[in-house]
Order: structure tokens, then sequence, then C-alpha cells
């Protein structure tokens, strides 16, 4: 919406968020926080009587355009949305995905780096539906950069009326935007995931409102085919210069992006 963070706090703020969040039994209040009185100590508003400062009860949103009860959400579920299929398991952000744009079906085509994608993009092979399939991504492999950068090119071929996704073992921000993008596919290609085994022209449908990431290729040459393995050059710089070297370590042990992409357990 246009509301910004003061209209935010105008309407309630946190406090109204955690207290219809702990009314509704969506937030566990009895747990140890920084204040002794719990959870229910932050869901209370600071107001001005005089010079003194007060904590009340936020009572009833201040405008329901910017801040809703529980009993009566903006959307039934929140703005993730857990894909699964025959290319792993990955997270969607569909908050700002406009709904004619929450089911892309397209050929893929599969870029072994996010500059690699740019390139193509600067080239025009990409003005028409396509999904982008972006590896070599995830923990094991580069240590999960950021890929925000990519969300420009593909929101101006959105822009011009193409169907486009981007599925990657990646990471971006929160201010991912308004493209759909699958992204922290587990298992990884470096692990062998399913990632490694899609060809270019493969037809890939994402489909956020039925939870679903799907290679569209017949069962049986799904299976026989053998994963790809990142390119040799790609592995060397990835774990050389610059100090790499002394994470060789922590990228042989790291685990999937969903069991937190931790080197220690």
């Amino acid at each position: 919406g246009t509301a910004d963070v003061n209209a935010f706090q105008a309407a309630g703020g946190p406090g109204y968020v955690l207290r219809e969040l702990r009314d509704a039994g969506l937030l566990h209040a009895d747990v140890a926080t920084v204040r002794a009185e719990g959870i229910d100590a932050f869901t209370r508003i600071p107001r001005a009587q005089g010079e003194t400062l007060v904590w009340q009860d936020p009572g009833a949103t201040g405008d329901d355009s910017v801040v809703r009860p529980a009993s009566s959400p903006f959307a039934a579920t929140g703005g993730l949305q857990l894909l699964q299929g025959n290319l792993g398991r990955s997270v969607i952000k569909v908050s700002a995905v406009p709904d004619d744009r929450h089911v892309v079906e397209a050929e893929a085509r599969i870029f072994d780096s996010q500059e690699a994608l740019h390139q193509a993009f600067a080239a025009g092979e990409l003005e028409r539906d396509v999904v982008c399939v972006v590896r070599w991504q995830g923990p094991q492999a580069n240590g999960m950069p950021e890929l925000h950068k990519l969300t420009p090119p593909l929101a101006v071929l959105q822009g011009k009326g193409f169907k486009v996704a981007l599925v990657t073992d990646g990471r971006m921000s929160g201010a991912s935007g308004k493209v759909p993008a699958a992204i922290h596919v587990s298992p990884e290609a470096a692990a062998g995931g399913p990632l490694a085994r899609l060809r270019d022209g493969d037809r890939v449908r994402l489909d956020a409102d039925a939870g679903m990431l799907q290679a569209l290729v017949d069962p049986q040459e799904w299976a026989a085919r053998a994963p790809a393995i990142m390119p040799p050059e790609q592995a060397q710089a990835n774990g050389r210069g610059l100090g790499r070297e002394l994470f060789a370590g922590m990228r042989r042990n790291v685990t999937t992006a969903e069991e937190g992409a931790c080197s220690w357990l």
C-alpha cells in the first residue's frame, strides 16, 4: 500500500499487531523477553498524558486500510508460500506479486551465474515467456549471495507483457518485488539437487497458489538424467582468492538453506 511507517504507528503499530496475534492464538505468549512482563508488555502502545508517558491497550485499529484485526485480515495467508515439486522445495514471496502472475508456465533458460542472466537480457535473448533458472548460488556453492539485482531486468520483461519467473537456489532480500521468484531451492544444485538436472527448453510450472514448483518432463526421462556439475573454473573461482580458502571446511559441511545453512551443529 501507500501508507508509511508513521501511518502504521498511528493505526496501532506493533502493539496492535502483537495483541491481535496473541489473542488469535498465533503467538506464543509464555516466552522470556527483555521485559519482565513478557510478550504482554509489547502489546501495549505509548500515549502521552500531560508530561507522563503511559502504556495502554491499543484498542481498535486506527485505520483498517493499514492495520486490520486478525478476524478480518487482508489475506487468509501470509506473504510467503512454500513451493514443492520435482525441482525441490523453495519459498516465494507473493505479497507484492500481482494475482495474475502467481502462475507461470514457460520454457526454462538455465544460467550458471547472475552475470550470465544480465548478459542475456542485454543481448535481447529473453524477450519471451521464460523461467530463468540461476543455479550454483546455494550455501555449498558460493555462500548463497544476494541476487536482488536480478529483479530490475526481469521486471522490465514482465512489464512488456511476458510471463516471467525466477527459480534459484540463491537468496533474495525481502524487497524481491513484483516478479515471481522461487528462491532458496533445496537441495541446491551443488549438492546434486534437481536444479542440476534441468536443461534449457524444459517447461517449468511455478504455481504459487497451489504451492507447486515442477519441471514438466517425462518422469522416466527425468529420473534417468545425470545432474550437471558446476563448471570447474566457476568452482575454482568460488574457492580461491581473497581468503576464500579459509572457508573450504565450511563449504564442505554447510547444511541446506532450509536447515539454516549452518556450518556448525
